[in-house]
């Protein structure tokens, strides 16, 4: 596998079906698009949508205020997002996952570390003249990328970069490990000074309608339980037979890979010093995942919890086919204590769960 390296990103997010209208009336076309799912737009969201359609008239001025949305898993931050994005006039915009992106950033700033200003050649490279950069699921649980951030925050605003963000945690929230979160302070007020931080709430999980099943990712795929001689049969999956893969120049054993489907274990993918730079150049390789031997998070060490809930982060946003092999049913499975786990619990809740036969 050649090594993988850090090209000029691109739009990396979905596409919606149907384009803002042409003078942007953002409120109007949320609240059409909302109807036809049949879902009424909650008070925070009209907040947040008003915000946006304040800033989009701003940008052509240069004057715009970046954003800073947070809420809870399910309240619709990615779709507004994506609206926002699609409405966008200015063809220099970018709209990517924060973990692709940062991976790719650790990536450059190793290859430019001779020069001077490694991190602004890294951002040449990454981001061109992007001038309206939108990152879904912002989140820092690494002192490592904390300590990046205040350097990648500084540098966009200085470029004149407009920021749309969303997370699941609100500023303060982000790097709650006590041990570390008193050197996140500068990050924090660095959005409280810059950005305009809004809340989407709602009663409502968005995932849960019916009508959002078409846009959301792992539709296709399976949560499997206990994984019987059966139940394993019919998933066709290839033979079992252990091979070394190379990923990033280091080695990652697979229980099988045949085509673009790969078989891994838990313990190969998430016990080991794995990284997300693996799983998104693994994810280049394979459409079909099916990963065995998942038992209770909760008896796993942070570490383990943290790299699968980065796994599936990479592989939904990456959407990829995915099927789980498990010990238990999912509600069994997912214990731990990571905030993170409510946003894997989601979206390993849009598997297809196959139990005892």
């Amino acid at each position: 596998m050649p090594t993988w390296i850090p090209a000029p990103l691109r739009h990396l997010g979905r596409r919606l079906r149907h384009e803002p209208p042409a003078d942007n009336a953002l409120p109007v076309y949320f609240r059409d698009r909302a109807a036809e799912r049949g879902y009424t737009l909650s008070d925070g969201q009209r907040r947040v949508i008003a915000a946006m359609a304040t800033q989009l008239a701003a940008l052509a001025a240069g004057q715009a205020r970046s954003l800073y949305l947070h809420g809870a898993v399910g309240r619709g931050k990615s779709w507004l997002l994506d609206g926002f994005f699609q409405a966008v006039p200015n063809a220099a915009k970018c709209r990517l996952h924060f973990h692709d992106f940062f991976a790719r950033l650790h990536q450059g700033m190793h290859r430019h570390r001779a020069l001077d200003d490694a991190l602004g050649a890294t951002l040449d490279t990454l981001l061109g003249d992007c001038q309206v950069l939108c990152f879904d699921e912002f989140h820092v649980h690494d002192i490592g990328d904390a300590m990046l951030l205040t350097r990648l925050f500084d540098a966009l605003f200085a470029r004149g970069v407009f920021l749309l963000v969303t997370s699941n945690y609100a500023p303060e929230g982000l790097l709650p490990n006590p041990l570390y979160h008193q050197r996140f302070l500068p990050v924090i007020r660095l959005i409280n000074s810059r950005m305009q931080v809004l809340e989407v709430d709602g009663d409502r999980d968005f995932r849960s309608l019916p009508a959002n099943r078409e846009h959301q990712r792992f539709t296709q795929g399976h949560y499997v339980w206990p994984g019987d001689a059966l139940q394993r049969e019919r998933l066709r999956a290839p033979a079992l037979q252990p091979l070394k893969l190379e990923v990033n120049q280091r080695p990652l054993r697979a229980l099988a890979s045949e085509g673009r489907q790969v078989v891994f274990s838990f313990h190969d993918l998430c016990e080991q010093p794995t990284a997300v730079i693996d799983y998104l150049a693994l994810a280049e390789r394979y459409d079909h995942w099916i990963i065995e031997g998942l038992d209770d998070l909760a008896e796993c060490s942070l570490a383990a919890q943290q790299r699968f809930v980065n796994l599936v982060d990479v592989l939904y946003d990456q959407d990829r086919q995915v099927t789980v092999i498990a010990k238990r049913p999912l509600e069994q499975s997912l214990g731990g204590s990571l905030a993170d786990l409510m946003r894997t619990r989601s979206r390993l809740g849009q598997l297809r769960q196959v139990g005892p036969t």
